[in-house]
C-alpha cells in the first residue's frame, strides 16, 4: 500500500523545498504556484484519480457476470494515466484492479506478459490487450 504513494509524496516534498527557497528568496507567490503544480502533480499520480481498486478474483468474476473489462494497473504508472484520464466518466465502467495491492492480479499479469508486470493489462470478454488505446477501449464501452 504504500509503494502506491511514493511518487505522490515525492512530488509533494520536491514542492514543497522548492517553494521554501523561493519564499526565502522573497518570492511568495511564485512559491504558491509552484507548490500548488506540485501537489497537483502528486494527486494525479495518486490512486485517487482512479475508481476504486477491486481483488482480481472479484473483478472478473464481476466481469463474467456483466461483461465489463477489467483494468490492471499499478500507481505510477504513465500509461495507465493516460488510459484513465483518456476514458473520463467512461473509467467507471470498468473494473480496475490495483497490482500493487493485489497478488492475485499482479500474477493474472505476469502470466499474460512473459513473467513481466507491463500495465495497464485490459481484459476484454476474456481476451488480455496490454496497453490498449484508449479509443478502441471506449468503442468497446459503447457497444
Amino acid at each position: 500500500m504504500m509503494r502506491a504513494w511514493t511518487l505522490p509524496t515525492f512530488y509533494v516534498l520536491c514542492g514543497s523545498v522548492a517553494a521554501a527557497g523561493l519564499i526565502l528568496t522573497g518570492s511568495p507567490g511564485a512559491s504558491a504556484v509552484l507548490l500548488a503544480v506540485f501537489v497537483l502533480l502528486g494527486a494525479a499520480h495518486s490512486p485517487l484519480v482512479f475508481p476504486r481498486s477491486l481483488g482480481a478474483l472479484e473483478a472478473q468474476r464481476l466481469s463474467a457476470v456483466d461483461g465489463k473489462p477489467v483494468v490492471y494497473w499499478r500507481p505510477g504508472c504513465a500509461y495507465c494515466m493516460r488510459l484513465r484520464m483518456r476514458l473520463g466518466r467512461r473509467a467507471r465502467q470498468l473494473y480496475w484492479v490495483d497490482i500493487w495491492r493485489d497478488p492475485a492480479g499482479a500474477a493474472a499479469v505476469r502470466e499474460v506478459n512473459d513473467g513481466n508486470e507491463t500495465v495497464p493489462t485490459v481484459f476484454v470478454a476474456g481476451r488480455p490487450h496490454v496497453n490498449p488505446d484508449p479509443g478502441w477501449l471506449r468503442e468497446r464501452l459503447s457497444s
